[in-house]
């Protein structure tokens, strides 16, 4: 294969977790042990530095309907407040009524808080069940891929582009960015919210890693794609959300002048390496080893009759239990909130899901997996961990 950032041919093997299901392919009684599996390799490029996995399962499989809501947690909603008052106040305050489009907008989460500010907004959104939703709430939606084509058939052009969590699942990457800039107003701003490559090296959080998240961005590659299509980044900070993801605001080029913390973060990657192919070396031993840690923790737990219950069951904790080889016997239940999942299975463990708002077992142990709301999880179950449950992160990143 070619890059898919600089359509380079010097790609290296940095890590290898087998063959896994799509992880989001949560499965009825009856697909138990039927799901398809795929390579789930992460490799190097050595002319642009982006990481990358190497097989693509296509992206009618994987977005054409799936049952993830942004809308559940608390923590993200807020997050995505946030964001809406920042691009307001930073670049819009005039008290003019601006546009919106949110690309990959799920259940609308993030326009419904631009549209109380008075926006236009727009999303598009692949996954029919959660547009469907989104629609509902009053949040108009485009159910399609968005790419160039699409982008051109709008006709319009918007003040802010918004990709949260989808600029790097990108099938057809090229054309998609080539589309955000025809649709981007001249003055417009490009907010693209992505998992940070460092943090993940950092925090060891191999479990973002999954056939959906096609690419890992540092600012050093996404400026690499960004200026391919004649766009650029103008600032950029460090959000905790989802165990550290970068937010980058970009536009067209000379708009606008680089701030310093964005040359702040980009010198600190310089400094610390991380574009290396030695760092991602390094994080695929580290990773082996914490595979090890967490099959003796969990061994141990049944040896001495402990139950364990795996709060939340995200997509991404299905490669962390699939690498480490977890099954039933070591994890009895995955507690989600999300009704969309109910009575389903988790791909590849098969560990059962029940909603948590219908099912009052306690367990011994909850092994968090979904790690990246820590400090919302560890408020909201104080009194379990005052009745002596255990939380057991298996992710331990800081400030999440």
């Amino acid at each position: 294969m070619n890059c898919r950032v600089c359509d380079g041919t010097k790609l290296e093997l940095v890590l290898d977790l087998g063959e896994q299901p799509w992880c989001n392919h949560f499965l009825n009684p009856e697909q138990v042990g039927h799901e398809p599996m795929y390579p789930l390799r992460l490799v190097y490029c050595c002319d642009c530095s982006t990481a990358q996995l190497d097989y693509t399962v296509p992206k009618e499989t994987m977005f054409g309907d799936h049952t993830y809501l942004s809308g559940i947690t608390k923590s993200l909603s807020d997050h995505f407040l946030r964001i809406a008052e920042d691009v307001q106040e930073t670049f819009f305050a005039d008290g003019l009524q601006h546009s919106v489009l949110d690309i990959g907008s799920n259940d609308g989460t993030q326009l419904k808080h631009f549209q109380k500010m008075g926006w236009d907004v727009l999303g598009v959104e692949s996954s029919q069940t959660t547009a469907r939703l989104a629609q509902e709430a009053g949040v108009p939606t485009v159910c399609s891929f968005f790419n160039e084509q699409l982008a051109d058939s709008l006709k319009r052009k918007f003040d802010v582009i918004n990709a949260a969590g989808v600029f790097f699942h990108l099938e057809e990457l090229h054309s998609v960015t080539r589309g955000i800039r025809n649709a981007l107003s001249d003055d417009g701003v490009f907010v693209v919210q992505f998992l940070y490559m460092p943090s993940i090296l950092r925090n060891l959080a191999f479990d973002q890693i999954y056939h959906e998240h096609l690419l890992y961005y540092s600012l050093y590659n996404l400026q690499i794609l960004l200026k391919r299509h004649d766009l650029e980044i103008f600032d950029a900070y460090l959000s905790p959300i989802h165990g550290g993801s970068m937010i980058a605001f970009c536009g067209h080029p000379g708009k606008r002048q680089p701030t310093e913390r964005l040359r702040k973060l980009q010198a600190e990657e310089e400094q610390n390496g991380v574009n290396k192919i030695e760092v991602y070396q390094q994080f695929a031993l580290d990773v082996a080893q914490m595979r090890n840690r967490n099959r003796k923790y969990l061994e141990s737990a049944a040896a001495e009759g402990k139950r364990v219950f795996g709060m939340g069951a995200p997509v991404k904790g299905n490669t962390m239990l699939n690498y480490f080889g977890i099954t039933p016997e070591h994890i009895q239940y995955l507690v989600e909130r999300n009704p969309l999942r109910r009575g389903l299975f988790a791909p590849g463990s098969h560990i059962p899901i029940v909603v948590e708002d219908e099912f009052h077992e306690v367990p011994d142990i909850y092994y968090v997996l979904a790690w990246n709301f820590r400090t919302e999880i560890l408020e909201r179950y104080k009194h379990l961990r005052e009745q002596g449950v255990e939380f057991y992160f298996p992710v331990e990143a800081p400030g999440v």
